[in-house]
């Protein structure tokens, strides 16, 4: 079997109303996707997504005409094409497709298959008043979530304190509450300074109080012994790496016990293979491995596998934040949303290969150019 082609196509849906996600200097009006497509000579066509393949465009002759079966091959060659340009993990994710539906297997099976489900935390992306996200965290309990994850602005801590105490007093021990001070990296444009060690030493002391399960992204990545000093005392898992973009960062943040929760994104980050192999060896070390997953249901299946495959967790984040973002927002390429099931879980798809169906009408619809 080779390949015969493959394209990319780019979608942008526009938002109305816009989405104001905490992290973005920015409103959110258009959220955009890029769909790549495996073809093969075999009629197999695999598809992945994520991230933008910005760099990609001019490459595709280094994948053509061979078995699309040598994955390592691919990732290697992947990796070179990186570091001139953006992150192409996309195009693995839709080899692993390719391969899992040669196989007629999930991916998630051909990566261990330690579990078919990993129970779902609600991402929360947008800031409210204590008392509104009080609210929507009853709502998100109600509809069969186990946990929340919470963001907090480090111009506004007291708002973010007062908010998460709002929400553990409304929702008890019933449910875990993770916090994210998106300090490790930054949107385009965002040059504030960060919170140093010592105001996130204590914000996290606060958090620790409220029974936080962690805190993900207290630091700039840079700051590897501020990064050591907090966790060496902060009571409370600390969680990050999530845009680390090379195998020998996550390597070192594990190599150096950096990190309770290690976060690397799939299709953002390292791609499914290393992500499978330093999860693992996350998980080898007693740490957790818990991916972000802020891209789109292909991106989120994609995590999937690579988690259920190696049995991660204790959760996979489920971006979630009604009624301004929503499954039907986030995976609109797709026939149907993911979501989760009546146990709070998602479920891996049992289709072979990645398990994601297309919308034709509405990559017709959304198309750009």
């Amino acid at each position: 079997m080779k390949i015969t082609a493959i394209h990319l196509e780019r979608l942008r849906l526009p938002l109305d109303p816009p989405f104001v996600a905490a992290w973005d200097p920015e409103p959110r009006r258009s959220f955009d996707a890029v769909l790549v497509r495996v073809e093969t000579d075999a009629g197999v066509v695999g598809i992945g997504s994520g991230d933008s393949m910005a760099g990609f465009a001019g490459h595709e002759h280094l994948f053509v005409g061979r078995d699309p079966m040598q994955v390592a091959r691919h990732v290697r060659t992947i990796e070179t094409i990186n570091f001139h340009g953006g992150r192409c993990w996309p195009l693995e994710v839709a080899l692993w497709d390719v391969v899992g539906q040669v196989a007629g297997l999930p991916v998630a099976s051909l990566f261990g298959g330690a579990s078919d489900r990993i129970p779902a935390y609600a991402s929360c992306g947008s800031l409210l008043a204590p008392g509104a996200r009080a609210e929507s965290a009853l709502a998100l309990r109600a509809e069969g979530f186990r946990a929340l994850k919470l963001r907090i602005d480090r111009h506004r801590v007291e708002k973010g304190v007062a908010t998460v105490a709002a929400v553990r007093e409304a929702v008890g021990d019933s449910m875990e509450v993770m916090v994210d001070l998106n300090q490790s990296w930054r949107m385009a444009g965002d040059i504030a300074p960060a919170l140093d060690l010592a105001a996130v030493r204590t914000l996290v002391a606060r958090l620790a109080d409220l029974g936080v399960f962690w805190v993900e992204e207290p630091l700039p990545y840079g700051d590897r012994a501020g990064l050591a000093a907090l966790r060496a005392g902060a009571g409370v898992r600390i969680a990050g790496g999530e845009m680390l973009d090379s195998t020998d960062a996550v390597l070192g943040a594990i190599e150096d016990d950096l990190l309770d929760v290690h976060q690397a994104d799939v299709v953002l980050a390292l791609g499914m293979s290393r992500a499978r192999t330093l999860g693992e060896l996350a998980l080898l070390r007693h740490r957790a491995f818990t991916p972000h997953t802020w891209t789109n249901g292909i991106g989120l299946l994609a995590n999937l596998h690579v988690v259920a495959g190696i049995g991660g967790g204790p959760y996979l984040e489920f971006p979630y934040d009604p009624p301004g973002w929503t499954p039907e927002r986030r995976d609109f390429p797709l026939a149907e949303p993911v979501r989760i099931d009546d146990a709070g879980c998602v479920r891996v798809p049992d289709r072979p290969g990645i398990g994601a169906v297309l919308d034709p009408a509405a990559i017709r619809r959304w198309r750009v150019g």
